[in-house]
């Protein structure tokens, strides 16, 4: 499965790149590329994609191999929300999320670090922002094991993290209750 689905990513980030299309892996992969292993069932990646590039972008995609919703992406697009590309063959879910236009995203974009993920080097957010990006997801959606992760990314990171960059976007996000939280002992 590990096999398959390195191959989706590593085919997939090979389309973004060759359309010039920049890029971060986020979310549970994020978090694995920093240290945390946790099982999930989707890759998610923020793009940088314009309505222009949609259709390039979709035309890559073999459609034997590939599944995804021209009319879903180009939505997707203009609301600034998720849209999925699904991996025929190994079953495999991306979801890509547009870039945001705030300046919580333009920061973590702007602090991606090249990574390896799944024996992928690919361009994926740092630690301080998978941190602060699952607080958020916290406070929108409970469950899905994010406090733990956070948890487990305060302890794995804790010699290297920039605590008053993570302070900051606590602060800025309104996520001090989040932050609290995970603080607590469990």
């Amino acid at each position: 499965m590990t096999d398959d689905l390195a191959h989706t990513l590593r085919d997939l980030i090979a389309r973004l790149e060759r359309l010039g299309v920049a890029y971060m892996v986020v979310g549970s992969f994020a978090a694995l590329a920093h240290g945390r292993t946790r099982a999930t069932q989707d890759l998610d990646l923020v793009v940088e994609l314009s309505l222009d590039a949609i259709e390039p972008f979709i035309q890559s995609l073999p459609p034997e191999r590939f599944y995804v919703s021209e009319d879903a992406a180009r939505e997707a697009i203009r609301r600034q929300t998720m849209f999925n590309v699904i991996d025929t063959k190994t079953g495999w879910k991306i979801d890509l999320v547009p870039l945001k236009s705030r300046p919580f995203s333009a920061s973590e974009f702007g602090r991606r670090r090249e990574l390896d993920v799944l024996g992928v080097r690919v361009w994926v957010a740092s630690i301080e922002d998978t941190i602060v990006s699952k607080l958020e997801w916290s406070k929108v959606a409970a469950g899905s094991g994010r406090q733990e992760d956070v948890r487990e990314l305060l302890r794995l990171g804790s010699a290297r993290l920039d605590r008053k960059y993570l302070e900051f976007w606590v602060t800025n996000l309104g996520l001090e209750g989040e932050w609290a939280t995970v603080r607590e002992e469990p």
